[in-house]
């Protein structure tokens, strides 16, 4: 079985168990492990039970989001304490060539602005898993680290709440449609946030530190000087 088979499975079953309470604890720990293992897309399992919530009642949304919410706190330090204690080396997702790049970009981003950084590497699936970790290996300060992926996976998880409400409104009157278009609509806007996110951070590392900047001698002009 194909990983897209398992996770379809997978969200067929979370829908499944949407009047269920068991659905609570099960968002909060697809969300946990979410956190320090890419491959379980939680995003889109908030987005299917939203769209559940909006069409049919159930399940609870606030219960969903703050499941979610706490989930994504959860892995996220897990991930950090992982970066922390064996660092990122041993990571075997982080050893291909686009996970040297991205623990690279990481490192240099989370000196310069960590805060917008670790906010807005919620969005990158792989790109969240490699940040988190970087941050416990560079060491960067636990407490920080604990606010921002809080606010981060705040507003995660409403963001693919609204997804969610959206294709339910939009279609509601077709709830597997609505679900279907939703979680699509959820992966879209994910790898338009993966390119915009990795563009301007990309952008932002690159850029001189105003420092320097002030301090650099103005340039001569070589016809004038003669």
């Amino acid at each position: 079985m194909d990983l897209s088979t398992f996770l379809a499975q997978l969200e067929g079953w979370i829908l499944a168990l949407s009047g269920s309470p068991w659905v609570y604890p099960v968002m909060w720990a697809l969300a946990t492990v979410d956190g320090f293992f890419p491959p379980l897309p939680s995003e889109s399992v908030v987005i299917t039970l939203a769209v559940a919530s909006k069409t049919a009642g159930v399940p609870w949304l606030p219960g969903i989001l703050l499941t979610a919410m706490a989930g994504a706190w959860v892995g996220d330090q897990i991930a950090y304490q992982i970066g922390r204690s064996i660092g990122v080396e041993r990571i075997r997702v982080l050893r291909t060539r686009r996970g040297r790049e991205t623990v690279a970009w990481s490192r240099r981003a989370l000196a310069r602005r960590g805060a917008s950084f670790i906010i807005a590497a919620r969005y990158v699936p792989v790109g969240r898993v490699a940040v988190n970790m970087t941050a416990g290996a560079v060491q960067y300060p636990r407490k920080r680290f604990m606010l921002f992926s809080a606010i981060a996976a705040v507003v995660w998880a409403l963001y693919s709440a609204v997804v969610g409400l959206t294709a339910g409104a939009w279609l509601g009157h077709q709830p597997l449609l609505a679900m279907v278009a939703g979680v699509v609509v959820g992966v879209l806007l994910g790898v338009v946030l993966d390119f915009a996110v990795r563009g301007v951070m990309h952008a932002r590392t690159r850029s001189p530190q105003p420092v320097a900047a002030a301090v650099a001698p103005a340039p001569v002009d070589v016809d004038e000087a003669a």
